[in-house]
């Protein structure tokens, strides 16, 4: 189990670090998308493209309202 290991400590080293400890139960799930995101294309040798595609999908998809932010994004 070191890979679940390894993320929960990126997660609480996240937590502690980036966001300063105030995560707010309101807002967990937009941060452990992010988290999720940033982990999944760690090892990334085109992070160009990698903006790149974000910039398409951004294009492509909708606003996203507060409540959606809050409560969780159906994708």
């Amino acid at each position: 189990m070191p890979g679940v290991h390894r993320v929960a400590s990126l997660l609480k080293r996240w937590i502690l670090g980036t966001r300063q400890r105030s995560v707010t139960s309101d807002h967990l799930q937009a941060y452990l998308e992010a988290l999720t995101f940033r982990f999944n294309r760690r090892t990334s040798a085109s992070r160009g493209f990698v903006f790149r595609r974000l910039l398409e999908q951004n294009a492509v998809t909708g606003p996203v309202t507060e409540a959606q932010v809050i409560h969780g994004y159906n994708w």
